[in-house]
Order: C-alpha cells, then structure tokens, then sequence
C-alpha cells in the first residue's frame, strides 16, 4: 500500500510539473507572438498568429484608454481592429521578458521591459517610451 502511495504521489508530482511547464512554455509563446505585433515591421499575419491564441470573447484592458477588461462575444475582433490601426507605427521597438509566474492551471502573470519609439497614426505626433508591464492571462 505505501508503494502505491508513492507512485501516485510520485505521478502527481510530476504531472503538475509538467502543467506547470506548459504553462510557462505557452507564456513564453505568447510574448513572442505579442511583441512581434509591436516591431517596426509587424504585419497582419503577426497579428493573426498572436490572434490564433485568443478566444473570440477575450477581454482586454488597455489603461488609461480601455479600462473594461469584460469578455465579449466580439473581443477579439475588437482587440483585431484595434490592433490593426496602430499596426507599423514603432520605428523602434524592443522587449525583455522579465518573469513569468502561473496560478495554479487557471492564470499566467507574465512581467516585461519594452522601449518604442514611433508616430501615433492619427494625430503624426512621436511617442518614445520606456515601461515594466504586466499582462495577465485567464486560462
């Protein structure tokens, strides 16, 4: 009985590892895809494939501008157009992937430097920032 114990012990362990392991393996792939949307060069298929991990209701907050991170029937597409305005507008873009922390199997905290330099496509004023961000993911 105590070596039945130990396996199934044993085969948790490792299977939450290996959960956990993903989910800091699908973290990594989403700031890969999201920050090839932000480079100098980024194009629609960036954006496609950063869009391929994202749920049709996915809700996003984009402080100060949108503080509602409710899920909607049309998020992604939402997020899509928005996306798509400001597609090319870094001249300079860059990121560093700081941390990554997960909850459990339900959330991903993922913590990143960036620096842009761009012109808004609106209003052709310049923007250069350097910031720490935090994206938090519902799995």
């Amino acid at each position: 009985m105590k070596i039945l114990v130990l396996i199934f012990t044993v085969l948790f362990a490792i299977t939450a590892d290996a959960d956990e392991l993903d989910l800091k393996k699908f973290a990594k792939t989403y700031f890969n895809l999201m920050i090839a949307t932000q480079a100098p060069g980024a194009t629609k298929n960036d954006l496609d494939n950063y869009f391929a991990l994202l749920t049709d209701d996915v809700g996003h907050s984009h402080l100060p501008w949108v503080t509602d991170d409710s899920r909607l029937p049309g998020g992604k597409e939402a997020t899509r157009k928005g996306m798509t305005f400001y597609l090319g507008a870094h001249t300079e873009y860059s990121a560093e992937l700081l941390n990554v922390f997960t909850f459990n199997n339900s959330a991903i905290a993922i913590r990143y430097r960036n620096s842009a330099k761009g012109i808004r496509p609106k209003s052709k004023e310049a923007i250069a920032y350097t910031q720490g961000m935090m994206e938090v993911l519902e799995i």
